[in-house]
């Protein structure tokens, strides 16, 4: 038996974009029932995180964008009926952000559109490869706390 050549990093990132490619068209196609712009869809699945609302400032800083880009990302889900805003108790200079009994609903459905977009991709991986391909998704990009 032969040896295995070694992959090089170039060829790694190719394949891993190739791949988060395919799954961002499948889900772009997935979730426009919804009518939601991806930055919308992103801002609402991590509004959708963690207990406690959220401040404005610390949405723009996890979405990496200025905030008042994330204003009008909230802006629209709040037309949408998606989020609501709250004036923080301890700081009423800050602005809270929550999800709505709407937007809850909604979140669930991105899951689900998500979770259907990507089953074509993952469909000829069984439970095993599955596991090894989160482990080492896991192990180059750690999930973010929260």
């Amino acid at each position: 038996m032969g040896v295995t050549p070694a992959i090089t990093t170039a060829e790694l990132v190719e394949r891993l974009m190739r791949s988060a490619h395919r799954l961002r068209r499948a889900s772009v196609k997935a979730l426009a029932p919804l009518g939601l712009t991806p930055a919308q869809e992103r801002m609402l699945r991590l509004v959708s995180r963690g207990e406690s609302p959220w401040r404005m400032g610390e949405l723009a800083s996890r979405m990496g964008i200025v905030p008042r880009s994330a204003t009008g990302l909230v802006d629209a889900l709040e037309r949408a009926g998606l989020v609501e805003r709250a004036i923080d108790p301890e700081n009423r200079r800050s602005i809270l952000v929550r999800l709505t009994e709407h937007g809850l609903a909604v979140q669930r459905e991105m899951a689900e559109a998500r979770a259907a977009a990507g089953e074509h991709l993952f469909a000829q991986l069984d439970d095993s490869e599955r596991w090894v391909l989160a482990e080492l998704l896991d192990k180059v990009a750690p999930p973010e706390d929260h």
